[in-house]
């Protein structure tokens, strides 16, 4: 491809320092609605680069269609060489990676414009090179220096060589910080010596490249005492000592490598180290936080597919002497297909495209782009097999690939239930420091005067017909705050522990930042003189509204409080029996 742009390596610095709190999903734990951060819709893209990223796409189209096989990939469980060639003569190793360096240079924007691609086509495909830059090398584009850079990133960009991510381990899955691979630097001080295991790791068996997370000996700054702590590594597989396990036998992604990766006694240069010692856990939350913006627009792809077949389906196929699209249940169906799909879509490029004009935060956006994502894409194909039924049931449609393919979604890169509890906890640790700050009586005299006051209306203008929807938002926003700091005030440190009432509190947020963005996406559409896209916002941010309703009253509502009491008491007994609780109603 003939141009480059911004590296995202000089982007992606800008979020990694300590900055104000603007993100403007934080902003409605406290009742705020940040315009700024939502106005207008991102439009970040030139002239020259639309017309790049449309070059671009015309000839994954052409690879996909005509060489890729994803059926063949799936059923041999691994991709072609001469795939595998092909895309890297398309440059599908290096899209984020600076020019200087081999890279396209593609902006977060085009980069997630080619990823709907993966998600049409090939999910698995996606997988093995998302494995590779999105985090397998992304460490060295945000933490690298220039040495690291020159010496590892044209190899990686070219796809002569693959990278993975190496993070987690058998007694470590989502608590990172208890990973047991452990590297000691040796007497001469040259090298670190690492032994341990990582396990299920993409292209784990094929990279040559590995960003790996180790413990490392050091002293607590506070207490004096030796303490370790995390440390990221630039890893070769020529170093020695790097082994792998066959590859995994997998439900889906079939086609890209997993494996487990081994570390015996492994001699690691000390100039290979990611960053600084001891900032390892920073490295690679800040890793997963940057590649997870990608998911939303690969997932899109996915749906706009399902979409397609759902309502072609629909369309052509009789039954009781009409076509299914006469029936509303059929309706619903392909209307809540649509709705999933442009909220999820509205907040992915809002997401990339506010992270490419600079905003200094985002990593609860992204997070709440990915949970929304993976299980939106999985109830468009799980609606889009009930549409078809039985040929969707059936291997040779395949559907049932993209299904087996969707699941481990919900599962890598942050489980969605983690990830849930990540922007609960976050939003409410703001609003825990806002009480402690205002004092008990200043807490609860403000909530008071707060309770039925919406946010503050909007500055900028909104086209009329949004107005019912930007109502919803503004109120709802407020309500929300309240709700939320009623019980951080109830439960105190305690609400940590209460994971039920915090994924009710993730659920608001994230119908709150889909309202926003459909609601500044349509706004946008509505200024270049296209209004088709309100119907589509006020629909969602309509069915939102009630949704939060019922969830900011189960919130507050000691009755539904004692339900979900009764209901953890039953799951606490069937844990204790270690399995079915009850016997068999016909006592044999």
């Amino acid at each position: 491809f003939p141009r480059a742009y911004q590296p995202v390596a000089v982007t992606c610095k800008r979020y990694l320092g300590e900055t104000a709190n603007t993100s403007f999903a934080r902003g409605i734990f406290l009742g705020e609605l940040r315009e700024e951060e939502l106005f207008p819709y991102p439009d970040v893209l030139s002239a020259e680069q639309k017309e790049t990223i449309s070059m671009m796409m015309e000839a994954g189209h052409s690879f996909f269609q005509e060489t890729n096989d994803a059926a063949g990939n799936d059923s041999n469980e691994k991709i072609p060489e001469e795939q595998l060639d092909q895309m890297r003569a398309l440059g599908m190793y290096g899209l984020m990676v600076p020019e200087e360096y081999g890279g396209v240079a593609l902006t977060n924007t085009m980069y997630a414009k080619f990823g709907e691609l993966t998600g049409e086509y090939d999910l698995g495909l996606g997988i093995h090179t998302g494995a590779h830059q999105s985090i397998g090398y992304k460490g060295i584009l945000l933490y690298g220096n220039e040495e690291q850079k020159e010496k590892y990133l044209p190899s990686l960009a070219s796809g002569d060589v693959f990278a993975c991510f190496c993070l987690t381990e058998p007694s470590s899955g989502s608590d990172a910080s208890s990973i047991k691979t452990r590297a000691v630097l040796n007497e001469a001080g040259t090298h670190y010596v690492m032994n341990g295991a990582k396990i299920w790791i993409s292209n784990g068996g094929i990279a040559e490249i590995f960003t790996v997370f180790a413990k490392t000996p050091g002293i607590d700054k506070k207490t004096g005492e030796p303490k370790d702590k995390i440390t990221a590594f630039i890893v070769e597989r020529a170093f020695g000592g790097v082994s792998h396990g066959p590859p995994e036998k997998k439900m889906g992604i079939k086609c890209s490598n997993t494996a487990e990766v081994y570390f015996e006694n492994c001699e690691i240069p000390v100039e290979n180290v990611l960053g600084e010692e001891g900032d390892g856990f920073k490295v690679a939350m800040n890793i997963l936080n940057n590649g997870r913006f990608g998911m939303g627009a690969c997932l899109t792809g996915t749906m706009k597919m399902l979409i397609a077949k759902s309502t072609d389906h629909a369309n052509t196929r009789k039954q009781f002497v009409s076509n299914l699209r006469e029936y509303q249940g059929i309706q619903q169906k392909i209307a809540r297909m649509n709705l999933l799909c442009y909220a999820n879509e509205s907040m992915a490029y809002m997401l990339c495209g506010n992270m490419d004009r600079g905003a200094p935060e985002y990593q609860l956006e992204a997070a709440i782009s990915k949970i929304f994502a993976s299980q939106a894409a999985w109830d468009v194909c799980d609606e889009t097999i009930q549409i078809l039924g039985g040929a969707g049931f059936m291997k040779d449609v395949g559907i049932e690939r993209w299904m087996r393919d969707l699941r481990i979604f919900r599962i890598f890169e942050g489980t969605n239930d983690i990830l849930k509890l990540f922007v609960a906890l976050n939003g409410v640790q703001d609003i825990g420091k806002k009480l402690k700050s205002a004092g008990t009586m200043g807490a609860m005299m403000g909530l008071m005067k707060n309770k039925f006051l919406p946010a503050a209306p909007l500055k900028c203008n909104v086209h009329s017909d949004l107005a019912p929807s930007v109502d919803m938002l503004r109120g709802d926003i407020s309500k929300f705050s309240v709700s939320v700091s009623e019980q951080v005030i109830k439960h105190k440190k305690n609400i940590i522990s209460q994971q039920v009432l915090l994924n009710r509190v993730a659920d608001v947020a994230i119908l709150l930042q889909s309202m926003a963005s459909v609601i500044s996406r349509s706004n946008n559409m509505a200024e270049k003189g296209d209004t088709g896209e309100i119907v589509l916002a006020n629909a969602w941010c309509a069915e939102s509204h009630q949704k939060i309703k019922i969830l900011l009253d189960e919130m507050g509502d000691s009755e539904i409080t004692k339900v979900d009491e009764a209901v953890l008491a039953v799951g606490r007994m069937g844990l204790d029996a270690n399995g079915y609780l009850a016997k068999s109603p016909i006592g044999c």
